[in-house]
């Protein structure tokens, strides 16, 4: 389904029709798709929302940047057009600033929160230099095999390649899929992202930190901090997977989502 607010079309998939909301949002560069074993395992409890972020999958591509803020207010759009007031948000990589922009903007609306592979801080000066030049590349090639190559090369544990050649290639065509202009405004919008680390203090509610043992985006001790900065979150590991644990370890994704669930909501 294809949901409006503002200048986007959002394209959304839901699964399920539970009393409970979970959104999974996904990363960068990728889209929904990356949720398909997590759904087969909880849309039979819970209604499962899977958006496409503005300019990626099959959402429209209205100009950028890309802020966080203006996100969320796209993940609010999509639960008011479904009749959600509540939601458990969970976020991979991007889709986790994404989360705590809605956390920072809608707090009332969220009864759970996880962060996979993601961090609260905003980005370091290089990183965000790093994006804003690949950026510059993609809008003057319009072509984007370039950046998914090392972006998905810096993503998989090491040796997830060699193992799993199909599990690489399937993620690699969903991310090749995106409109190189919706990843430069996207690109552009994390390096001007705000750090979170102002309000995770006073988000009070249950939290989950997932990692990738192996992941070299996020390293161990960043998901630490990360969790200890909240009045009460949970680390939990997926001791084999890099920056894509649902992809890498689906069952241990899967299993700490049934748990998170099961926990009592804020409010």
């Amino acid at each position: 389904m294809k949901i409006r607010n503002d200048d986007a079309q959002i394209n959304v998939r839901v699964d399920g029709d539970g009393d409970e909301t979970i959104v999974l949002i996904h990363g960068f560069p990728l889209a929904h798709e990356i949720w398909d074993a997590q759904v087969a395992a909880l849309a039979s409890a819970f209604r499962v929302v899977r958006p496409d972020l503005r300019g990626m999958g099959g959402s429209s591509v209205p100009d950028g940047p890309y802020l966080m803020e203006t996100l969320a207010g796209d993940i609010a759009a999509v639960l008011d057009s479904l009749g959600v007031e509540r939601a458990t948000l969970v976020g991979h990589s991007l889709g986790g600033y994404v989360a705590l922009a809605f956390a920072r903007m809608y707090l009332e609306r969220i009864a759970r929160l996880a962060l996979f592979a993601s961090r609260i801080d905003a980005d370091a000066p290089e990183r965000a230099a790093w994006r804003r030049e690949r950026a510059d590349d993609l809008e003057r090639t319009r072509e984007n095999a370039g950046l998914v190559e090392e972006m998905l090369g810096a993503s998989f544990a090491p040796g997830t390649r060699e193992r799993a050649p199909e599990l690489y290639a399937r993620t690699a065509e969903l991310a090749r899929r995106n409109d190189p202009r919706g990843l430069a405004a996207m690109l552009r919008g994390m390096a001007l992202r705000d750090s979170a680390e102002d309000i995770v203090p006073d988000l009070a509610l249950p939290v989950l930190i997932l990692a990738g043992a192996l992941d070299p985006s996020v390293p161990l001790e960043t998901a630490r901090a990360s969790a200890a900065a909240f009045p009460a979150a949970r680390l939990a590991l997926a001791p084999q997977s890099g920056h894509l644990p649902m992809l890498e370890e689906p069952e241990v994704v899967t299993a700490e989502l049934r748990r998170l669930m099961s926990e009592r909501p804020a409010g």
